[in-house]
């Protein structure tokens, strides 16, 4: 029973699992908009919107305590390992997100795959 355990499994072991989610937000980042499965889309979701929060809250603190920017940014670069990404994160997509409380992306419904039939979607950033 999976009773209170959190996070989709995604058919792999916990270090393919944790490669795979960290690629899928690297590239929604640099491109803003991935077509991927419904159900690594769900998966990764959250995880941006929360690197999108932690990206506003760093560059808000800026201005206040210049130790907390370094703090979230170090953090985004635990979590997304490539610093262009958080470059592109902390200087482009978080300033586009400061008047909105949440709901940074989009998942639009394409239909199923010719091959197995999964359901794919469009994952993109809201402008």
């Amino acid at each position: 029973m999976r009773h209170k355990i959190a996070g989709k499994r995604l058919s792999r072991h916990m270090g393919a699992r944790n490669a795979l989610r960290r690629t899928l937000v690297k590239q929604l980042f640099e491109y803003e908009r991935i077509k991927t499965t419904r159900a690594k889309a769900q998966a990764i979701r959250g995880q941006a919107e929360k690197l999108i929060t932690l990206a506003k809250r760093g560059n808000a603190a800026e201005a206040e305590e210049p130790s907390k920017m370094v703090h979230a940014r170090r953090l985004a670069a635990a979590r997304l390992a490539d610093p262009k990404s958080v470059q592109k994160l902390f200087d482009e997509i978080a300033p586009r997100y400061t008047d909105r409380p949440g709901g940074y992306t989009r998942m639009m419904k394409l239909g199923r795959r010719l091959g197995d039939s999964s359901e794919m979607v469009v994952l993109e950033l809201v402008e």
